[in-house]
């Protein structure tokens, strides 16, 4: 309207100095818009070929075939440049803000909710092939990129992630964000500002260096010095890093305590021993019934001594007088009235595997041990009593995680038995979110164990519909004469036939596509994953009884030859080199962590000895978590570029079989692991380090740095052994 104006004054008789300011401003009009049009359509472009590096599949073993894709389709989407500027203007603004869309999603969608995400790629991957059809093919190139696939699925076949990481189970969160109330709407909320960073920088780094290669440079650089310094934290010297979140905004106070969320930089720095002094533990079976109060010294535990009677102050100890429980009658009765209620129920024989949530009363895995069943206690940390760390001081097998909005870091199906006593957990809460975790982890047939001493009438009612919905069977509801307690005891179904006789379907079944094993910053899902029915699929039978299922096979694992290779590795070098050959006291040793378990041979070898092993199954590794759960043992998926959860000072042996040379450069610092290893580590504690003689030889620099002792190191053909202990003093 404005430039037809302008044309109707022109032609009346103004002058020509006016004409020509007409012709001058309509000039520059349209050098403007053609200005606009040109840069958009090159920032459009732009944008479009780094949203395929960005927006992707979940992390797997296809990982490396769109590495390669990627690299070898930059030259082509060059050529595209052209073409791309000759689209309109309207057009190049649609396809702008489309690409801008995708690239504003999380970067790698879990399995389950990967559909909308992958529908846009494809449909990007789509036009690209169009327009590569009109361009000639460079089969070098693509030989290239095959020969690259081969060569890295060459070096190592671990490097495949089976179970889902963390930046897969991060874009999860979206959903849970509706769910999610309080504390738990603000940690998503600052999960999803860390993931916001994270793409920023995945960008910034793409622009930077289109033709970038990743650095392939050694583990650790010989030459470099350490200066160390301890951490000053909130926490002190019962600092966990990726639980007690250190902020100084009044606004994420509440967050502490309720999400796993790490520090942005490795954690470099060691955590100090207790102010007051620390004792090197009571050793095994001694610290059964007493433990030095100081070495887990917190200002609330002192009033929760006071109130409970299975827990004493005696002096500088702490004690726990025999069959003493948060129940009347000991705990002793409490075990045998569940197994009279429920004949089905023999501890130590069909139960092996036990998970007991919140840890409020170590004596209960205390008595389970004493009948072969290995009790795994689930630590909340937002109970800020610490009570894992003395179940961790006694010498129990304990790990702390919150139990929030994610998923625990357990397979799907491995516990026979899950008991809740006095835990303060709303099951019903949340569309049932937690009670559904529950089922996800808990063995079909398995038990469900719950115990509280005041029933709330409105919670029970909902409790029994949410149990009702998932097809639990009630097996026991009474209240003991002697321990004052009430006591219900469901079982999961065996089957998916008793699900289709649902009349209500909610909760829904989960997504065929989705993992149930899949735990690693995964979000918990409200829906039930169909009971295992293949012979392929682990959990469709229940394991051999005690101690036989330690050596037996399943039908399911299809890796037997390699599970009898690991286990006779293992077990001759345990009897021929860790028991009589490092200079360890066995005696002293008690709880022990494989910090790169596979099949579970190294604590299989170790049953025979009074210990307990954390087998931790890195989750850039496969998934072998199940078969450690079927043989009998403990485990939990872990990423080593973090910290693990748990307490300072929690083992007394660590265990790494070529660990770091599996990194891969993966973590931006690996000297991170040797400080974590430091921090995890008790006082006099000992490390046995397998790997290649380049890595153990900085390595050991390293390690004399932090002031451990180090008490053999052994090598030949290129690979060897090294075996450190830890000292009281401080660097």
């Amino acid at each position: 309207m404005a430039i037809a104006r302008l044309n109707r004054q022109a032609k009346r008789p103004y002058g020509l100095c006016a004409k020509m300011t007409v012709v001058t401003i309509m000039g520059l009009c349209f050098i403007f818009v053609w200005s606009f049009f040109s840069s958009s359509s090159s920032t459009s472009v732009t944008a479009r070929r780094e949203s395929f590096d960005d927006v992707a599949e979940p992390i797997s073993g296809n990982t490396r075939v769109s590495n390669s894709r990627t690299k070898s389709d930059n030259k082509e989407v060059r050529r595209s440049h052209e073409k791309e500027k000759k689209k309109s203007g309207s057009d190049l603004k649609k396809d702008e803000k489309r690409v801008k869309g995708s690239v504003s999603k999380p970067v790698n969608e879990h399995k389950s909710e990967k559909k909308k995400t992958t529908r846009l790629v494809t449909s990007k991957r789509e036009e690209k092939e169009k327009e590569n059809k009109k361009l000639p093919e460079k089969p070098k190139k693509g030989n290239e990129s095959e020969d690259s696939e081969k060569e890295k699925e060459e070096e190592n076949d671990e490097e495949g992630l089976v179970v889902d990481g963390k930046e897969e189970a991060m874009d999860g969160e979206g959903e849970q964000s509706e769910e999610a109330e309080g504390e738990n709407a603000l940690a998503e909320a600052v999960d999803q500002e860390k993931r916001e960073e994270k793409l920023e920088s995945d960008n910034d780094e793409s622009n930077r260096g289109k033709k970038r290669k990743k650095i392939k440079g050694p583990v650790f650089y010989p030459k470099m010095k350490y200066s160390w310094k301890l951490c000053s934290t909130k926490s002190k010297h019962n600092y966990i890093p990726c639980i007690d979140y250190e902020t100084s905004s009044w606004r994420l106070q509440s967050y502490r305590h309720t999400e796993r969320s790490c520090p942005k930089t490795p954690v470099m720095c060691l955590v100090p021993l207790p102010h007051d002094g620390y004792e090197i533990p009571i050793r095994w079976p001694q610290s059964n019934v007493k433990i030095f109060y100081k070495n887990v010294a917190h200002p609330k535990l002192a009033a929760f001594v006071k109130k409970h009677s299975w827990v004493m102050e005696t002096g500088e100890y702490l004690t726990f007088p025999q069959n003493q429980s948060e129940f009347k009658g000991g705990v002793l009765h409490y075990l045998e009235s569940i197994e009279e209620t429920v004949p089905d129920i023999e501890w130590g024989k069909n139960i092996r595997m036990v998970l007991d949530i919140g840890c409020t009363d170590s004596s209960f895995g205390a008595s389970l041990l004493e009948k072969e069943v290995l009790t795994l206690s689930l630590g909340l940390k937002d109970d800020l009593v610490d009570l894992a760390q003395v179940s961790l001081e006694r010498g129990f097998p304990t790990i702390v995680s919150p139990f929030g909005s994610r998923r625990l870091p357990f397979p799907s199906g491995v516990f026979d038995t899950i008991h809740c006593g006095e835990c303060t957990i709303n099951w019903h809460a949340n569309g049932g979110k937690h009670l559904l975790e529950i089922n996800r982890i808990l063995r079909p047939g398995g038990y469900f164990i719950l115990s509280t001493k005041h029933e709330n009438i409105e919670d029970e009612e909902a409790m029994s519909k949410l149990t009702a919905t998932i097809c639990w069977n009630i097996l026991a509801h009474k209240t003991d004469d002697v321990s004052e307690v009430g006591v219900k005891i469901y079982q999961k179904p065996e089957s998916n036939d008793i699900y289709g006789l649902r009349r209500r379907r909610n909760p829904p079944m989960c997504n065929e596509n989705e993992n149930p094993d899949a735990a690693w910053y995964v979000p918990m899902k409200t829906c039930l994953h169909p009971i295992p029915s293949s012979i392929e699929q682990h959990g469709t039978e229940w394991p051999e009884e005690w101690p036989k299922r330690l050596n037996t096979v399943p039908e399911w694992f299809d890796n037997k030859e390699k599970l009898v290779a690991d286990s006779n590795h293992w077990s001759s070098i345990v009897e021929k080199s860790y028991l009589t050959g490092l200079g360890i006291d066995w005696s002293n040793i008690r709880n022990v962590m494989d910090m790169k378990a596979i099949y579970g041979g190294f604590a299989a070898a170790l049953a025979k000895q009074n210990v307990w092993v954390m087998n931790v199954v890195p989750v850039h590794a496969p998934d072998t978590l199940p078969i450690i759960f079927e043989r009998g043992l403990v485990g939990t998926y872990h990423d080593w570029c973090e910290p693990f959860s748990t307490y300072p000072r929690s083992y007394d042996l660590l265990h790494a079989d070529h660990l770091f040379s599996r990194l891969k450069n993966r973590c931006k610092q690996p000297v991170s692991i040797i400080v974590e290893m430091d921090r995890i580590l008790r006082p006099g504690g000992w490390a046995i380090i397998r790997d290649k003689v380049e890595i153990l030889d900085p390595l050991e620099g390293i390690l004399k740095s932090l002031n451990w002792d180090i008490r053999l190191t052994y090598a030949q053909d290129k690979e060897g052994i090294l075996c450190a202990q830890k000292t009281m003093w401080r660097p």
